[in-house]
């Protein structure tokens, strides 16, 4: 009795085992950390206002983007200090700089091209793409499966005259107005008249379009100038687009998500 009791036991705690190994919870992933060669802009120049478009719904994509756990905008450093030489400038003039979006990681691109490949989502094609079919958004350059920004070097950004108001939050479902509308019918944003919103996807956007003239085109050349003795230089498709001439990251596309490097 004794030895079949020995050789039931030695059956059954095995077995016991691979039960409660395979019933334990699976290890969480843990987040990596920002490199440390990226900074949260915050800290670099508290002046700069952030209004992150991508960790909100108020997008192309109607959604959140993969990615984005935190409103913050990430740059390397030395892109963070040029920034603030423009802003510095700027600021002499009763005018500061407001960032739209800066580092993006690998997965956020990915969520654009995912969203680009749903042609049944349109919900907010209305105010960012009126003009262009979802299907062209590829062809025409809208949407790509790499992008600067997750070199951590490149930025969206536009001008506010200070002091400027908080832009008021966007509400899902309410009804849309073209990106290229008259600035008191668009989307309230408290930066200058740029001729057109944020992610305009409309050659209106380019940033030399002959037909955007007046204080929107003096605006936008404004911009230009600034950036560009702060040491950046213009994507010519949009006006808000600029990436830090000595990038120290020119062929690395970084996927760590956006938020705080955690304190020591």
């Amino acid at each position: 009795m004794s030895r079949l009791f020995a050789v039931l036991r030695a059956l059954v705690l095995p077995l016991a085992v691979v039960v409660a190994v395979a019933s334990a919870p699976l290890a969480q992933a843990q987040p990596k950390p920002p490199p440390k060669e990226f900074v949260a802009l915050s800290d670099v120049d508290p002046t700069i206002l952030q209004e992150m478009r991508y960790f909100t719904p108020h997008n192309f994509t109607g959604h959140r983007v993969d990615g984005y756990r935190r409103p913050l905008c990430l740059l390397t450093r030395p892109a963070a200090e040029a920034l603030r030489g423009a802003q510095r400038a700027l600021l002499r003039r009763g005018y500061g700089l407001k960032v739209y979006d800066c580092y993006r990681p690998q997965r956020a691109v990915n969520d654009f091209v995912a969203w680009a490949k749903d042609l049944d989502d349109l919900r907010m094609k209305a105010e960012f793409y009126p003009r262009v079919a979802k299907s062209r958004l590829f062809l025409d350059g809208y949407i790509a499966e790499k992008s600067g920004h997750s070199r951590g070097s490149t930025l969206d950004l536009t001008i506010v005259r200070l002091p400027a108001m908080p832009t008021r939050p966007y509400v899902p479902g309410e009804p849309l107005v073209p990106c290229y509308a008259p600035k008191e019918l668009r989307f309230p944003d408290n930066s200058v008249d740029m001729g057109t919103g944020y992610d305009c996807f409309d050659t209106l956007s380019h940033t030399a379009d002959p037909r955007v003239q007046g204080v929107q085109r003096a605006n936008r050349m404004l911009l230009k100038s600034l950036m560009e003795k702060a040491g950046f230089v213009n994507l010519a498709e949009e006006w808000w687009h600029y990436t830090y001439r000595a990038e120290p990251f020119p062929d690395t596309y970084f996927d760590f998500p956006v938020s705080r490097r955690p304190a020591p």
